[in-house]
């Protein structure tokens, strides 16, 4: 993990100080998807995860999703935006069958979105999607009740059970706070 900076002259690669004070950076802040273990049906059945950054303090977290044909989400209300890139395959929301996001495809969801992420069952093969969400997704039983809430802690706290239970050990991902990777 890398130690907390302090705020200090930025400078030119030559030396030459720039008129601001900035964090210095000592490393890029990166991690490999091929280094990161599939954590399976980590958020549902079907639904695996490959978390890249989760970071409680500002409430964002940032998952490469494979979502197995036939897989489905909970009805669920975002407290924030949602971002998806869509790498491959296909997925709709059951509300908006007309609007099926493809490979290719960015959506941009604005915060109090409610709908139903599903993957339909005749596809050819996995999902894949690249999804940064900030705050939390409420989800919803088909009755109405509560079911259950993921934001950036409860997706933490998942990829360290799911990761121990798995036996795939530590998950290298950028975390936030103190800004530094978490290495195997």
């Amino acid at each position: 993990m890398t130690a907390p900076v302090s705020p200090g002259v930025a400078t030119t690669r030559s030396g030459a100080p720039l008129p601001l004070v900035a964090l210095p950076q000592g490393e890029l802040l990166t991690v490999n998807i091929d280094q990161i273990p599939l954590l399976k049906d980590a958020i549902a059945p079907g639904v695996h995860i490959q978390p890249l950054r989760l970071d409680p303090e500002r409430g964002e977290w940032v998952v490469l999703g494979t979502l197995a044909p036939g897989s489905e989400l909970p009805l669920h209300y975002h407290t924030g935006p949602v971002q998806v890139w869509t790498i491959q395959g296909r997925w709709t929301y059951r509300e908006y069958p007309d609007q099926v996001q493809t490979a290719g495809s960015y959506l941009y969801e604005p915060g109090g979105s409610v709908h139903t992420f599903y993957c339909p069952e005749d596809n050819t093969e996995d999902t894949i999607a690249l999804a940064w969400i900030e705050g939390a997704a409420v989800n919803f039983n088909e009755d109405g009740t509560f079911h259950s809430a993921l934001d950036a802690v409860s997706a933490q706290y998942r990829t360290e059970t799911v990761s121990a239970a798995q036996g795939t050990g530590p998950i290298p991902y950028i975390h936030g706070g103190a800004a530094g990777v978490i290495k195997s």
